[in-house]
């Protein structure tokens, strides 16, 4: 523990502005390129990089001072002072700074002076160091540690750039949360079923008995307001399962069925049904949540691949949707994942189905990203990438609190650009979770009720991008953006003019942008817009706006 005690000071300090600044270790080692468990290593003082600048980059993330740096450079001197020399030539906790007419050098790597020189240099070096800290982050010597505690590479421009494509009106859905039949009086591109009354135990409560009542419903009022549907399975019947665990829901079970036969005729009856009717089926609901699966990895491979075949077979023209995957913030639900990849299991399908949310609904949308990473990483890990459909949510997003009226609709709208933030590993899809409830803590519409600001503002991103194509997202300082800032970068094509625009947002907080060259208009989530010239100050906030450029002054 040695090793470590020599290392807490340094630490402490940068833990407190960790905490301070709300940042994860994940969200700060992205911003600086550092890995999470480095990041985790020196806030919790169990090691000291190499190099004072990974430790300004830290603190500065977090909104350090210039007086917390120099303060942290001494704790930092202190922690990877020589072995031995900690207490004898102790780092004073008030070091002068030199003044603005003193030569500023990066400090080269210290001669190997016998040990008794040494002690007495330990101050001197922190004078001559403490006013030119700036330097440090560039400086790099021989031999400086393992490559995550190197500088990363600095590489500007956006996060990706991709040839220019449509984004479709599908991919802005919604799961309908009731059993009506109703679909939302604002415009949507696509429904799923699900909580509606069309579990596997809600139609088939009896071995050989079918209720089509509430599907038939649905998937009638899905057609008649031209909306491609989502099935959803899930939800074993007692009876397939009888000595299943207890569920979320009292009629059933999350065991797979006992004999899979049963499964077989379920996946078959529904097909058969619906054949050219209902659009994709997405073939369990949260496969990697014991609350809603609580089979075997292996076995709901064996259930994919039954459910793909008959699909395949009965109604070739429909999407085949694996298994929903959830609980993505955590390592079991990640692992789960893994194995289903590692099986093949991802070959029987279309189309992979992910959960993407918030840890809280109240943190910021874009901190979903970091799950799109993940599963990035693990299907490239297993040599596959699918197309992905965002499908949900977790279980625990009925218990948390509602979202004030503002951040509902900044929010509700910033779900869907992050999915386009995300197209670059193949997030085609978003069903918001969910249309009809309001035992959420963004509601988009109560059955029978009004839209609310959050549902408008969602048509509105609807109405800004229905000819557009998406060419580049980017985000903070790599893209010339302060730090907090997003931008997503569309060609929209109209029968008689094709001009540029850009959706742009902050995650937290404010900034200001300068109007580019060609900059005409902004647009508000309200409806409202305003002429901009270029050259203009551009308030940016928590509401996406729409900046429209166009060269040719029209």
């Amino acid at each position: 523990m040695a090793g470590v005690a020599r290392y807490r000071d340094l630490g402490n300090r940068l833990e407190e502005l960790k905490a301070r600044s709300g940042h994860s270790y994940s969200g700060i080692g992205r911003k600086i390129h550092l890995s999470k468990s480095a990041v985790h290593r020196y806030c919790t003082g169990l090691s000291a990089p190499k190099e004072f600048g990974v430790v300004e980059r830290i603190a500065l993330t977090c909104g350090a001072s210039r007086d917390e740096i120099v303060a942290l450079h001494r704790l930092w001197l202190r922690a990877t002072a020589p072995a031995g020399e900690v207490a004898e030539g102790a780092v004073p906790e008030t070091a002068p700074v030199p003044s603005e007419a003193e030569p500023r050098h990066a400090p080269a790597e210290p001669a190997r002076f016998p040990r008794r020189r040494r002690r007495w240099l330990v101050p001197g070096i922190v004078t001559a160091m403490a006013g030119f800290l700036a330097f440090l982050l560039v400086s790099s010597t021989a031999g400086s540690g393992p490559a995550e505690d190197a500088q990363a590479q600095r590489i500007g421009g956006p996060a990706w750039k991709l040839p220019p494509a449509p984004v479709p009106s599908t991919f802005f859905g919604v799961t309908i949360n009731s059993a009506t039949g109703r679909m939302p009086s604002f415009h949507v591109g696509a429904v799923r079923f699900w909580d509606g009354g069309t579990r596997w135990s809600e139609v088939q409560r009896l071995r050989g008995e079918f209720d089509w009542a509430t599907l038939d419903r649905l998937v009638t009022g899905a057609e008649e307001a031209d909306l491609p549907s989502l099935f959803v399975f899930g939800g074993t019947p007692r009876w397939a399962s009888p000595n299943g665990p207890a569920g979320p829901y009292p009629e059933g079970t999350p065991a797979p069925p006992v004999d899979l036969a049963d499964w077989e005729l379920f996946v078959s009856s529904v097909v058969n049904r619906y054949r050219g009717r209902i659009d994709a089926y997405e073939l369990w609901v949260l496969a990697n949540d014991r609350r809603f699966f609580a089979g075997t990895v292996e076995t709901l491979v064996d259930m994919t691949r039954r459910a793909a075949a008959i699909i395949r077979s009965r109604d070739p023209g429909a999407t085949v949707v694996c298994p929903g995957m959830g609980q993505l913030w955590t390592p079991e639900g990640v692992s789960f994942l893994r194995r289903f990849a590692d099986l093949n299991g991802y070959d029987q399908c279309d189309v992979a189905s992910v959960k993407l949310f918030q840890k809280s609904a109240s943190d910021p949308p874009e901190s979903m990203l970091e799950l799109t990473a993940t599963i990035d990483r693990v299907m490239h890990e297993a040599g596959v990438h699918p197309r992905l459909w965002n499908t949900g949510t977790t279980y625990s997003i009925a218990t948390q609190a509602p979202l004030d009226e503002v951040t509902a609709r900044n929010h509700a709208v910033r779900f869907f650009l992050v999915g386009l933030y995300a197209r670059k590993v193949n997030l085609e899809r978003m069903y918001f979770y969910n249309w009809g409830g309001t035992r959420v803590p963004i509601v988009l519409q109560p059955v029978g009720g009004t839209p609310t600001a959050a549902a408008l503002a969602v048509e509105v991103l609807q109405r800004w991008l229905h000819r557009a194509q998406s060419r580049s997202c980017g985000q903070g300082t790599p893209s010339g953006l302060p730090e907090n800032v997003w931008r997503c970068e569309f060609t929209v094509i109209e029968p008689e003019r094709t001009y540029d625009a850009a959706v742009v947002w902050a995650d937290r907080g404010a900034a200001t942008l300068t109007a580019s060259a060609g900059t005409r208009r902004l647009h508000r989530l309200d409806g409202t817009e305003e002429p901009v010239q270029p050259g203009d100050p551009i308030a940016v906030s928590e509401e996406p706006v729409l900046v429209v450029s166009d060269p040719a002054g029209r």
